[in-house]
């Protein structure tokens, strides 16, 4: 029976435990932090309930490990110069700077190519429209020099025929020589009236 209440603690009328009469007490232990945390009324002193009887309660783990923070003051210390890292800065920016320039070299014929498939299909796509607007164009041209639409537009204009004497037919082996020098004589003619 001992050995099996050997880990286990028991209080005394007072509330205290055996191994606290011998040990100075803790400082905040375990359980009086949670209790101090969650407990509700936590501006009122804490009193211990007195026990009627012997209760067995087992210690907490690593209950009397205390943890105390020293602050350390860094500002008086100055880093030494370390003639090697500059050296390792250089290498590292000169390899990101080649691996950079050899993932550009890689892309950029593919990136290139790709624009160039945009380019080409909105060049077929505005080929495509000219080609539509000049069919329309010709239709349109085609319509206004039909014959019909020309004696529509003289009868509206009160064009009259001239008289078969006043027509000149050119002579197509000269053709635009003749007429070229027709009106070059004309505009000597107007030149030399003047």
């Amino acid at each position: 029976m001992a050995a099996h209440l050997a880990g286990i603690r028991t209080a005394n009328a007072d509330g205290r435990y055996d191994d606290e009469m011998t040990r100075p007490p803790a400082p905040v232990r375990l359980a009086t932090a949670y209790n101090n945390l969650f407990r509700k009324d936590s501006g009122r002193a804490h009193r211990r309930p007195a026990v009627a009887k012997a209760i067995p309660v087992r210690c907490f783990a690593n209950e009397d490990i205390y943890f105390h923070v020293k602050r350390i003051d860094n500002s008086r210390l100055v880093r030494q110069a370390d003639p090697k890292t500059g050296g390792v800065c250089w290498k590292l920016i000169g390899s990101v700077a080649a691996a950079a320039l050899l993932l550009i070299g890689v892309l950029l014929p593919s990136a290139y190519g790709l624009l160039a498939g945009y380019q080409i299909q909105a060049l077929k796509e505005e080929a495509k429209h000219l080609t539509n607007e000049q069919a329309s164009l010709e239709l349109e041209e085609a319509r206004l020099l039909s014959p019909e639409r020309m004696e529509q537009l003289a009868r509206e204009q009160q064009f009259i025929d001239p008289e078969p004497q006043k027509v000149v037919y050119l002579d197509s082996t000269h053709g635009a020589a003749v007429a070229m020098n027709e009106s070059a004589l004309s505009g000597s003619g107007r030149q030399s009236k003047k």
